[in-house]
């Protein structure tokens, strides 16, 4: 017998939300609509923190949404409503008729085209994206304790803690528009993190550490998370300034993935379009180092970021997005691809699993290779501040880390500035570990690159 949507931890079933789906197309036609696109959504979950071993929080939450895009032409109205009653759906459809019958002509609004819609089997494809987790907060709060013990336990310079947490989260929805797409599917997002504090007085630290997965089953063990959380904090005590100087940097994975992301802000869309990208017009041209290549797997099982289709309902598919420096492929939605005349790349809504390697590393390339590569110069684990110029490409971050010297680590550092510019950092990454990390929708190992400003005492 088929499991039910209450089973599940839902309030729905995916046929219920199809029926909603259907409704609100036919609403939109009835009201004079030329094309519609709907999405409806509902999510659930449980949050539970610990501090010092006492509960400090227990959250339960649910949502659920509905939304329609109208095109009168090409005109565009959206409206959205959280009531899934007839009377309201009706109202939320005509919303967004009127604000599309009132909207400016815009040449590049418009469903995707067909041809490019994922097909009924493309749509179901299974990509084991929903693990549900029985947990209830007394559970929950029990594994957040023993992280936090652990951290606590690790050494008596670890003095006090920011607290563990337990995030159990579920969602599903069914999306539709008037060209036939269909399709929808549930996911999960499992984890468990904890923020230790070393030291006292002026001499404090904190560092944080996390897991999370899809399925609960593959989260790291709490003590795992606690032990290696507080073996971060109790690395930064006694932490110093370095007095200015240009140096090699490495970045530590976890922080290393902002590299890749800023690549992917620079060849996305909406900024090529809008002129507002330090990477203009780079499709065919080598932006990055010729030993470095991107690629991308959308329908990677359990990934954090795979997805069949896009949230246009555009098929998504594996492609090599860099190869040798070399700019394949940008990352397009309908909309930007006809701003810039060319054909939607399946990102509506974002990267699906992007992996930022070098045709150079080796397997025996870890963290402690990559410190020898570095040889003298400043290890980043921890980068704070905004300062990055999208469109100019100036990058100054504030960060922490660590002093290296002779290929080892010398002491750890702090209240420092690394500047440089990003088309340069592209160009000048010497070097990724075979230390991979996975950071929502990337995986980098750490990255070195050949030179920076570091901005000390």
């Amino acid at each position: 017998m088929p499991r039910s949507a209450a089973d599940h931890g839902f309030a729905y079933a995916q046929e219920q939300f199809q029926q909603i789906v259907e409704d609100c197309l036919r609403l939109a036609r009835e009201a004079g609509a030329s094309d519609a696109a709907v999405e409806v959504s509902e999510g659930a979950g449980l949050s539970v923190s610990v501090r010092m071993g006492e509960l400090e929080n227990v959250e339960r939450n649910r949502d659920k949404s509905v939304g329609i895009t109208v095109y009168v032409g090409q005109r565009r109205g959206n409206a959205s409503s959280s009531d899934f009653s007839p009377g309201s759906l009706q109202q939320m459809v005509r919303a967004a008729y009127d604000i599309a019958r009132f909207t400016a002509q815009d040449p590049a609004a418009g469903l995707p085209d067909a041809a490019d819609l994922a097909n009924a089997a493309e749509a179901a494809r299974d990509l084991d994206l929903f693990h549900p987790w029985d947990i209830d907060a007394a559970d929950a709060a029990e594994l957040a304790r023993r992280c936090e013990a652990a951290a606590l336990a690790t050494d008596r310079r670890i003095t006090n803690s920011e607290g563990a947490a337990v995030s159990a989260q579920q969602s599903h929805f069914r999306a539709g528009n008037t060209l036939g797409f269909r399709g929808g599917y549930a996911s999960s997002r499992h984890s468990l993190s904890v923020a230790p504090i070393a030291g006292r007085g002026a001499d404090m630290q904190r560092d944080a550490w996390y897991s999370s997965m899809r399925n609960a089953a593959e989260l790291a063990a709490p003590e795992a998370v606690g032990r290696y959380a507080a073996e971060r904090a109790l690395a930064r005590l006694k932490a110093r300034k370095v007095a200015t100087c240009e140096v090699p940097v490495l970045f530590e994975a976890p922080v290393a993935g902002g590299l890749l992301g800023a690549y992917v802000q620079a060849t996305s869309g909406g900024s090529l379009y809008r002129k507002a990208s330090f990477l203009p017009d780079s499709l065919g041209r080598q932006v990055l180092a010729d030993h470095l290549d991107i690629d991308e797997d959308p329908h990677r099982l359990r990934g954090k970021a795979s997805a069949p289709f896009d949230d246009e309902g555009v098929r998504t598919a594996a492609r090599r997005v860099v190869e040798g420096g070399v700019v394949c492929s940008y990352f397009l939605s309908s909309y930007s691809a006809r701003k810039l005349g060319l054909r939607t790349t399946g990102h509506a809504g974002g990267t699906q699993n992007l992996v930022l390697s070098s045709r150079q590393t080796a397997p025996g390339d870890d963290l402690d290779a990559m410190l020898r590569r570095l040889h003298r110069g400043l290890f980043v684990t921890e980068l704070m501040g905004q300062g990055v110029n999208y469109v100019t490409g100036d990058y100054s971050r504030g960060a922490a880390g660590f002093w290296v010297e002779g290929g080892r680590i010398a002491f750890p550092v702090q209240e420092v500035t690394i500047a440089g510019n990003l088309k340069q950092m592209l160009r000048d990454i010497v070097a990724i570990g075979a230390d991979a990390y996975t950071q929502g929708a990337k995986t980098t190992g750490s990255v070195l690159v050949a030179g920076m400003t570091l901005a000390g005492s």
